[in-house]
């Protein structure tokens, strides 16, 4: 565009989308709202912004997937600030309890499965070995939030068998028989869940994922579990701190 500066090409109101400038009041209304207060409904922020109610539709629909809005009924409220969980050897409880929320976990299957070669290959075993496998759903003040799979070797944790409670902390009832966590490798992704994913977690095929995969092995370097971690992106976030050594 000749004669047009690269800051006017970006930032010219006119050059920009009306979803977008939707999208930039929509915020400027956000902030000076609180958890649980109500937005205007499409009608009211169409006449607001003076744009159709379906380009009004496509930055509302950003902001429901993004977890700044949730529905409530038939209309659309603020929801609460996500949930920042630190990417640690800490517990998904810990966590939780840090950022202020109370964590929970319902049961969807405790079984001992064959493991797969991608299974056994992580866990230290020969493909079709006997491993202990427990699926569960994460909550958050009684919100789900997220599915965990957690594999671990059988023969050395048979004993949870005998007294651990699959809806409190693994990490806790492992460590309390002296089991130690010294390192983890972990992968973050996106992706989208399967039904069974989204029906157990209450949401849409459409809602973006964290993923997460991680490898846990104690000082000697044998591994403790393989962990499985689908997140919704709309309801949970992750930190770390980095340091230089």
């Amino acid at each position: 565009m000749p004669g047009a500066s690269a800051d006017s090409v970006l930032t010219g109101d006119a050059r920009l989308p009306k979803s977008y400038r939707v999208r930039a009041e929509l915020e400027e209304l956000l902030a000076e709202l609180s958890e649980g207060d109500p937005l205007p409904s499409e009608r009211e922020l169409a006449l607001r912004c003076g744009v159709a109610r379906e380009t009004v539709r496509q930055a509302v629909r950003e902001l429901l997937v993004e977890g700044r809005i949730r529905r409530q009924g038939r209309g659309t409220v603020v929801s609460r600030p996500k949930m920042v969980q630190p990417l640690s050897l800490r517990s998904y409880t810990e966590g939780a309890l840090k950022f202020g929320r109370t964590p929970g976990r319902l049961l969807v299957g405790w079984n001992d499965v064959p493991a797969d070669s991608d299974v056994a290959r992580d866990l230290g075993v020969a493909p079709g070995t006997v491993v202990t496998h427990l699926e569960r759903i994460l909550l958050a003040d009684g919100e789900r939030i997220g599915l965990e799979s957690t594999w671990m070797p059988l023969p050395r944790f048979a004993f949870l068998r005998e007294f651990y409670d699959p809806t409190t902390s693994l990490y806790a009832a492992t460590r309390s028989r002296g089991v130690v966590y010294v390192s983890a490798t972990e992968r973050i992704e996106t992706m989208l869940a399967s039904p069974r994913e989204a029906a157990l977690l209450e949401c849409t095929t459409a809602l973006p994922m964290l993923l997460l995969h991680r490898r846990s092995v104690d000082a000697e370097g044998s591994p403790i579990e393989l962990v499985r971690s689908l997140y919704r992106g709309d309801r949970i976030a992750f930190q770390a701190t980095l340091r230089d050594y």
